[in-house]
């Protein structure tokens, strides 16, 4: 029973129908997605099927956010499309698995939690962008043909916007009367069964599949691997791909989870997730399907559902394997309408409004920050180039904030000795301006430069230091520095410049505590 609470909570916490109708929905929003991502990746139905139940039941039983819903997904898809492509679907599979073990050697070392120095406006830029991008990817389902651009007939088309507007009117007022049942699982069920009457011509999944079927049997571990597959060669092939899925894959795993965070009020693991990311991406490299990491608008709907605990994701995952197995006949019958207003939903709840809201509250910097994440993400499709912007935005907007705020506050005491009071961080970003405080050829001959309220943050603080020492000496005046912390005082110690070292004690402490740690990653 201790393993169980561990896992799924304690019994008497958990709302079993939220979880179970939840995961049922998760799991029929999960066909049209895991489909397409097949298709971007160049792989049959089934393989992106396959990879949302083991993506889905693995993470679910050990990942560190409960209610969050891992499957394949467009990241990885566009990811591992030009490894099938180049080398053929054989390399795929140990692309993902090396993938998986990079992601648990990236949580075993704890980095998991550096996502928590992912800023706002980032976080902000990228559910922004991604919501975007969860409402455009809708609007080829209401193609015949993508490929050709060719629309539905106008009777069909009209029909398919009816079901849709339906469905987003079911899952917006039902909340408000019930809660009974999920929304979503409501919409299809009533979308589905007015899709049965005579004279109603809508698409339904079997258009998505091209052709193809998605019925199958119990995974099975994958056999056709590359002969070479322990050589050099086949490692120069999967292993940048790879490193692209383990990056790609965390960086939306471990942002959708502080999304999920924020919207529970609640705090997972980001180090704990990412080891059972790694976990289910070998996993799925073995039983020969392509991988994937968190989805956000399926872990939305999840959420918004009502789910909090781990049984929904898990219930997710073997409905799909059930899906597959015995009722696929049935769920190709779903209307894609009603999977595309689900979806609309998602995008509309997962947008942060509130961004627009108060842009002008905001300082402007973030907002370019929040504006050009999200940009990224919708047209280039790239998460991790989109953050890996953003974070470097933000790093120099605070370094340049931090740069112009040292100052220093000058007095001369009584015996003649000049004291310079530094306020503000010393880096790289500062020195320029830290310089240019002294007044070398005019101070007397003893000056003491105190860094209480101030921070040597690196080297380039350290070597600031150093050459104001070094002036001061080719003008034949005394220095001192007092209040330095004990690292920089050791620097230039070895350095052989004179530090005072009486009372010499800063105001701020490192304090670090194992069991916050634990609890807040």
């Amino acid at each position: 029973m201790n393993l169980v609470a561990k896992y799924f909570g304690n019994y008497k916490d958990v709302n079993y129908k939220n979880e179970i109708l939840s995961g049922l929905t998760v799991a029929i929003a999960l066909v049209p997605e895991a489909i397409a991502f097949s298709f971007i990746a160049g792989v049959d139905p089934l393989v992106g099927l396959y990879a949302a139940c083991i993506m889905g039941f693995f993470t679910s039983i050990l990942g560190g956010r409960p209610g969050m819903i891992s499957g394949s997904t467009g990241a990885i898809a566009v990811v591992v499309a030009s490894t099938v492509q180049h080398f053929g679907e054989a390399y795929l599979y140990p692309t993902i698995i090396l993938g998986g073990l990079i992601q648990m050697i990236i949580g075993f070392s704890g980095f998991g939690k550096f996502i928590r120095l992912v800023p706002h406006s980032v976080m902000l830029g990228f559910v922004n962008g991604l919501a975007i991008v969860i409402f455009l990817a809708q609007f080829p389902m209401f193609y015949q043909d993508p490929g050709n651009a060719i629309l539905y007939s106008n009777s069909t088309l009209v029909i398919m916007i009816g079901l849709v507007l339906l469905t987003m009117a079911i899952m917006f007022l039902l909340p408000r009367f019930s809660k009974l049942i999920p929304g979503g699982l409501a919409a299809i069920l009533v979308v589905a069964g007015i899709s049965m009457i005579p004279g109603v011509d809508t698409p339904t999944v079997t258009n998505l599949l091209q052709g193809k079927s998605m019925e199958g049997g119990l995974p099975q571990i994958f056999m056709s691997y590359p002969a070479n597959l322990f050589s050099l060669e086949t490692l120069k092939i999967i292993f940048l791909p790879a490193l692209s899925v383990a990056g790609v894959g965390l960086i939306e795993s471990l942002l959708t989870l502080t999304l999920i965070d924020e919207k529970t009020d609640t705090r997972g693991n980001g180090s704990r997730e990412s080891v059972a990311q790694g976990i289910a991406n070998v996993i799925s490299g073995l039983f020969g399907s392509m991988g994937g990491c968190a989805m956000i608008g399926q872990s939305m709907i999840n959420i918004n559902s009502g789910a909090r605990k781990r049984l929904s994701g898990i219930v997710a995952a073997l409905a799909l394997l059930a899906f597959i197995m015995y009722l696929s006949d049935i769920i190709v019958q779903i209307p894609v309408a009603a999977l595309i207003g689900i979806m609309f939903m998602v995008s509309y709840g997962t947008f942060e409004w509130s961004s627009l809201k108060d842009f002008k509250l905001a300082p402007k910097g973030d907002f370019v920050i929040m504006v050009t994440v999200a940009l990224i993400t919708v047209f280039f499709h790239n998460l991790a180039l989109a953050v890996l912007v953003g974070v470097i935005m933000a790093a120099l907007l605070f370094s340049w904030d931090n740069a112009v705020r040292i100052r220093a506050r000058k007095r001369v005491d009584e015996d003649n000795v000049k004291h310079y009071d530094i306020y503000g961080p010393l880096f790289f970003g500062s020195i320029t301006s830290f310089m240019e405080k002294f007044d070398i050829k005019n101070d007397p001959q003893k000056v003491v430069i105190d860094f209480e309220e101030s921070r040597v943050a690196d080297q380039s603080g350290v070597e600031a230091i150093k050459k104001v020492h070094s002036k001061y000496n080719q003008a034949q005046k005394e220095v001192s520095f007092v209040n330095l912390s004990q690292g920089c005082k050791e620097l230039l110690l070895k350095a052989k410049i004179e530090v005072t070292v009486d009372p010499d004690k800063p105001k701020y402490e490192m304090v670090y505590n194992d069991e916050l740690e634990e609890n807040i990653f």
